[in-house]
């Protein structure tokens, strides 16, 4: 089959879901999963400082349309099927909605595009509530087309009645020679640290060096409108 009525029908799948309308509170967080999706990963803890668990998923369509057979490297089968990220408080009736991610920010778990690339979340699970903040991580690996493997971590915090990003922490090692660097970027303070140097294979980090910086954010994120163009808009972002 041709990619444009996969691309087709995916595109018709996604808009055919974001028409739909979460209700904005339910007794149970499955009232808020439509039907023909299922949650993959779901998480809790406080994140708005009332003392109490509030609670994250991700959750993926599971349409038979979405998959698609691939003749070239990598997976025999793409799963295409988007993932949506929700987001709920804790009160008295149940679950009020306190925010939606459907911009792709979680990727699906294949890419037409980049079949040999692993699914992003599986080694990570996608998120987690640490400290009263909400953080989602990928790992990019890929079974050809690179030796790198890299690491990205989303930090957001609820302020100003939405999740405001306020941490942006990416690793990346060389999978053959075993070299690594990370940076690190905290938007309250527009400080980032760029560290090289090290290997996967020494433990010795002396050799290790940390540079930091005043980082320039040409734009703001949120989680509701953050996208993945963002991993390459931050990473590519200039420092003064």
């Amino acid at each position: 089959m041709k990619k444009i009525p996969i691309l087709i029908l995916l595109l018709l799948s996604l808009q055919n879901f974001f028409s739909q309308q979460f209700p904005k509170q339910a007794s149970l967080i499955e009232d808020f999963v439509p039907k023909g999706w299922k949650v993959l990963y779901h998480v809790q803890g406080d994140l708005n400082k009332d003392k109490v668990d509030d609670h994250a998923v991700i959750i993926e369509n599971t349409d038979p349309g979405n998959f698609k057979k691939n003749e070239g490297l990598g997976t025999d089968r793409l799963n295409l099927n988007p993932r949506i990220l929700l987001v709920f408080f804790k009160n008295q009736k149940g679950y009020a909605l306190a925010a939606v991610n459907n911009k792709g920010f979680i990727q699906a778990e294949n890419s037409e595009d980049n079949p040999c690339l692993a699914d992003p979340i599986s080694e990570t699970q996608g998120i987690s509530i640490e400290k009263g903040l909400l953080k989602v991580a990928f790992n990019y690996w890929l079974s050809c087309g690179s030796w790198y493997v890299n690491d990205a971590i989303y930090t957001f915090r609820f302020q100003n009645d939405h999740f405001d990003l306020i941490g942006f922490d990416h690793s990346e090692y060389h999978r053959a020679n075993g070299e690594k660097s990370s940076t690190s970027i905290n938007f309250s303070t527009k400080k980032k640290s760029t560290t090289t140097g090290g290997n996967m294979s020494d433990e010795d980090s002396s050799r290790e060096k940390t540079v930091w910086t005043t980082f320039r954010t040409k734009k703001s994120y949120d989680l509701q409108t953050i996208d993945e163009k963002a991993y390459f808009e931050i990473s590519e972002n200039n420092e003064d």
